[in-house]
């Protein structure tokens, strides 16, 4: 089982029976040491910030507001603007990770031009962030939640990692979408684990706490003895806190 010290809440997903102010303290009433979410500029991030100290927590990742244009080629001044904002609020608010989704593909748009466009502005990116201690991470989402999206497997992200090349670009692990995605989640993760810097867990298929789904936990949980980075709870809980499972 892991340890909760190893754990990031993620208030996008966990105690929304409360305003999002509110769940930064619940959080750490509820034992977590770090937080992440993928949208903090409805807030000025030196109130978050502020929030953060209080509770005694760690920021471990955010999202890219524009990351949805990251692979469209007639919007990269969007994406750009999109990415200065985000490194600002991940400097400030200490995050170690910024995820920069690749988007949705269009129709009209050839895989291979989305493609090119994505490593590209991940290059971009990795030079912005090269001297913020910030790192920036991809993530494969499944095709049955996001139909059309451009890294729609494990295989796929980790070519983009590669084709950039840089020392500030790694892999988001999430175990429920590669359920979806992989044959095998577990070769999956055995094969990309060495290229993760973040995980992200959920069970499937119904995106709730491990043990409301399919995903053999326990093997997980024996891969990830291998990962020393955060492991970010991004489920969907059955009860107010979905904590259960840790007991």
């Amino acid at each position: 089982m892991i340890d909760l010290d190893r754990l990031a809440a993620n208030l996008g997903w966990l105690f929304t029976e409360l305003p999002f102010p509110q769940r930064f303290d619940a959080a750490a009433a509820a034992g977590f040491t770090a937080v992440e979410y993928a949208d903090p500029y409805s807030f000025p991030a030196a109130e978050l910030q502020r929030r953060l100290t209080d509770a005694g927590l760690t920021q471990v990742l955010i999202n890219s507001p524009q990351g949805g244009t990251a692979c469209l080629p007639d919007r990269i001044a969007e994406f750009r603007a999109g990415l200065a904002l985000a490194l600002g609020y991940a400097v400030e608010l200490g995050a170690a990770f910024l995820h920069v989704p690749a988007g949705i593909r269009p129709a009209q748009l050839s895989r291979d031009r989305a493609f090119a466009c994505y490593v590209a502005n991940i290059a971009w990116a990795a030079q912005q962030a090269r001297d913020t201690g910030v790192r920036i991470v991809l993530e494969a989402q499944n095709k049955q939640d996001k139909p059309g999206f451009l890294l729609d497997n494990q295989a796929h992200a980790a070519s983009a990692v590669e084709a950039i090349g840089a020392d500030h670009v790694g892999l988001l692990f999430d175990v429920y979408h590669a359920r979806h995605d992989e044959p095998d989640v577990l070769a999956a993760l055995r094969e990309f684990l060495p290229q993760t810097w973040h995980v992200q867990l959920a069970d499937a298929p119904g995106r709730g706490e491990p043990g409301t789904g399919d995903i053999p936990w326990p093997e997980v949980f024996d891969l990830l003895e291998a990962h020393r980075g955060w492991i970010g709870c991004e489920y969907r809980p059955s009860s107010p806190t979905g904590l259960g499972w840790l007991r």
